[in-house]
């Protein structure tokens, strides 16, 4: 309850539930949920606590296409909330989620910038999902 009322801590959780597109499984125990229901859940445990920033670790690894949908669609409705920083090997997701990159390779930033900027390096005629992939290998001299 991290120092929250009862009445109040189950009002932010239902408010965080919903926002996170739960809430019509709020009954069940978190066992019973599968694995990109349980990243949303740990999301709305942030939010029912107001949390500013958002940190997240390979947020959409494992998941299958149906539940990344509905990843992306809450975080973008959270973007507008609060801070989200991201660390992620999947480039899928750069060009619809976010607005800045930094790319570290061992500890050196080799790319900060807008996306938009990032996605430029890709080689010309680079098809719309691949251009984050195709600029990252491009920076790291991997092109194939």
């Amino acid at each position: 309850m991290k120092g929250l009322s009862r009445s109040d801590a189950w009002a932010a959780a239902k408010d965080a539930l919903a926002r996170v597109k739960l809430d019509s499984l709020a009954e069940r125990k978190s066992h019973q949920l599968s694995g990109g229901q349980l990243r949303r859940m740990g999301i709305a445990g942030t939010l029912a606590h107001n949390s500013e920033i958002l940190l997240l670790d390979e947020p959409t690894a494992g998941l299958d296409p149906s539940q990344r949908h509905v990843f992306r669609e809450v975080l973008d409705h959270l973007l507008t909330d609060l801070h989200v920083v991201v660390s992620t090997h999947q480039t899928e997701d750069l060009d619809t989620l976010y607005d800045h990159v930094v790319l570290l390779d061992q500890g050196e930033v080799r790319f900060q910038g807008a996306t938009d900027e990032f996605l430029k390096l890709a080689a010309a005629g680079t098809p719309e999902g691949r251009r984050a992939e195709a600029a990252y290998t491009r920076l790291m001299g991997k092109e194939v």
